[in-house]
């Protein structure tokens, strides 16, 4: 009996391994492919011009291959989204794991569910019939497709990833760690936020890692909202992310435009990978402290 059991858990454990090993492999063979694919057009263009470029005329007779405006783009509407997304998240996950009534709670937490659930596209085209038209007359501008319609519409999409998991965390840290706060005379909402949330800021952090990647890897309801013309950023002008330039040009690329493609699709992969080593440092300081 003790031999079979040993040899299930075995077997067990031989295809979580072979399973984590499946995953790595892959992100292996992505880093890989990208870097094939996206390091000879660099070269040929410069990485100075590439990256640092601020104009995009892939078309042209001289094309320029420019991607500065993308990665400022990327960078203000991702941290417009967090700046947004992330604390009416994290409220809403603390007010959710520590404080709403169960009625409530299931109410909230199957429409945050339906907003999961919703795809890309639905965010975008709302976005385009309520949002870009609401800030076309709120602002009196020529157009309301933009940076600013962008950044409101990642703001709505990450609050799942945040609100979910940040749920998750709250609620697996030990009920005696509260009981220990509310004894020495702390309120409620003291012991939440100074005993429940930094015992759960890794999870917490990954939910902030999960609302990043989304917001970073957003494109089609992005293009649906931001213009996508390649301008430098501009919270009431036209612009273009860097994974809307990836989608709205590979489908007639060819040449040295689809390398250049693949080169973006590259320095959107290193942004993500830089942002999750980041976190995970930050993280493993504070834990040291």
């Amino acid at each position: 009996m003790k031999s079979k059991k040993q040899l299930l858990e075995t077997v067990v454990h031989g295809i979580f391994l072979i399973l984590g090993l499946i995953t790595v492999g892959c992100v292996l063979l992505i880093t890989i492919y990208l870097i094939i694919s996206g390091i000879p057009a660099i070269l040929k263009i410069g990485l100075f011009e590439f990256l640092f470029g601020d104009t995009w005329q892939s078309t042209a007779a001289e094309p320029l291959f420019g991607i500065l405006p993308f990665i400022l783009t990327s960078i203000y509407g991702t941290a417009g989204a967090i700046l947004l997304g992330v604390p009416v998240g994290f409220l809403t996950a603390v007010y959710l794991a520590k404080m709403a009534p169960p009625t409530i709670k299931s109410v909230v937490s199957f429409v945050v569910s339906m907003l999961a659930g919703i795809p890309s596209v639905v965010y975008g085209l709302v976005g385009m019939l309520v949002l870009v038209p609401g800030i076309r007359k709120l602002f009196d501008i020529p157009d309301g497709s933009g940076l600013l319609a962008a950044i409101i519409v990642l703001a709505i999409m990450i609050l799942p990833s945040i609100i979910n998991v940040s749920i998750t965390a709250l609620e697996a840290v030990p009920k005696e760690y509260e009981d220990a706060s509310l004894a020495l005379g702390a309120t409620p909402v003291e012991t939440y936020f100074k005993v429940s949330v930094p015992a759960a800021k890794s999870g917490i952090a990954a939910a902030v890692v999960l609302g990043v990647g989304r917001a970073i890897g957003e494109a089609m309801a992005v293009m649906m909202v931001s213009g996508n013309a390649p301008n430098m950023p501009s919270l009431f002008q036209s612009v273009r992310f860097l994974t809307t330039a990836v989608a709205s040009e590979m489908s007639y690329a060819s040449g040295l435009q689809k390398q250049a493609l693949f080169s973006i699709a590259l320095v959107l992969f290193l942004f993500i990978m830089l942002i999750n080593v980041a976190l995970n440092f930050f993280l493993k300081r504070s834990k040291e402290e």
